[in-house]
């Protein structure tokens, strides 16, 4: 395999066939009439054929040259393009950021914080990816996201990201006013079997975590209704299909108006931890730190992390 084109050789044919003299081309390049004679043999050298032809003073390009000309120029503005690119980069508040995040953080985190990250950071291209919590580790490991709002990985994940708590919240059951269990205060353990439940995304840690919780209850889950969407389960609870299952926050209006009770799902709380990950040994841009800042100031803001993780 032939080495890599020698860029200062390609800027020293470039000036030459430009300035079509030895002599111009040198003072050009702040070089010596040697040094780019030298830079032009040792091209054609490496190419396998003659470039140019001297004609008295005058440089003319041979048919091979005018060919590699073009290709020439071409590599030399890809070159500078990505020095642009790299100069705007290092600016303050230009680059790019990565985010996956759930449909539940989309909708009641990331647009406070976006707002206060645009602030700091009016230029910097934001890709956000919604997904669920397996999707956007994949996502991480594929390199197609830099950061993920997400539920925290199992321990066995934890070898390959670093997980940045945010807060925790509780899964609870969610009824109608008019349900029988909002009268009683609770969920009568012998009636949870009987009841339609409506739960989120079966393939969804949600899911998951869920089901574990009633298996260890002695409790099977079958007669259940599976969204992909928070904000639907709330409405098909709110006209008395069921009972749902998700953390207060999601439901704080619904639950300060009325609209929707609240009940624990037992006598053993469900919590989950809230986080942003990042893949393991991977050093974060200045604005990628800022935004992981933000999501812990929005969260307590938003009264939804813990006493001992906010002090």
């Amino acid at each position: 395999m032939k080495p890599t084109l020698d860029s200062r050789q390609l800027h020293a044919f470039s000036a030459l066939a430009r300035r079509g003299s030895f002599t111009l081309a040198a003072k050009d390049l702040f070089l010596t009439q040697s040094a780019v004679s030298h830079a032009i043999k040792a091209l054609e050298d490496d190419v396998g054929c003659r470039l140019l032809d001297r004609v008295g003073r005058k440089v003319l390009l041979t048919q091979a040259g005018e060919q590699f000309l073009r290709h020439t120029e071409k590599i030399l503005r890809e070159m500078e393009v990505a020095r642009v690119g790299l100069e705007d980069l290092s600016k303050w508040g230009h680059g790019r950021l990565r985010v996956g995040a759930s449909t539940t953080a989309c909708q009641h985190i990331l647009p406070t914080v976006l707002r206060e990250f645009r602030q700091s950071y009016p230029k910097c291209i934001i890709r956000i990816e919604p997904g669920d919590h397996g999707q956007q580790l994949e996502l991480l490991r594929s390199g197609q996201i830099d950061l993920a709002v997400v539920l925290e990985p199992p321990n066995q994940s934890l070898t390959e990201f670093v997980f940045v708590p945010l807060f925790q919240d509780e899964l609870r059951f969610i009824v109608a006013p008019l349900h029988p269990w909002a009268s009683l205060g609770r969920a009568p353990l012998e009636s949870i079997e009987a009841e339609t439940l409506v739960l989120y995304n079966k393939t969804s840690q949600t899911f998951r975590l869920v089901s574990e919780y009633f298996r260890e209850e002695k409790i099977t889950l079958t007669n259940f209704i599976e969204l992909g969407s928070m904000e639907a389960i709330k409405e098909l609870v709110k006209i008395g299909i069921g009972a749902g299952i998700l953390a207060p926050w999601i439901a704080r209006s619904e639950l300060e108006s009325g609209a929707l009770i609240s009940l624990p799902l037992g006598a053993r709380k469900l919590r989950r931890r809230w986080g942003v990950a990042h893949l393991k040994g991977r050093r974060l841009a200045l604005a990628e730190e800022t935004f992981v800042g933000l999501c812990l100031s929005v969260s307590e803001v938003l009264g939804l992390r813990e006493p001992e993780a906010a002090a």
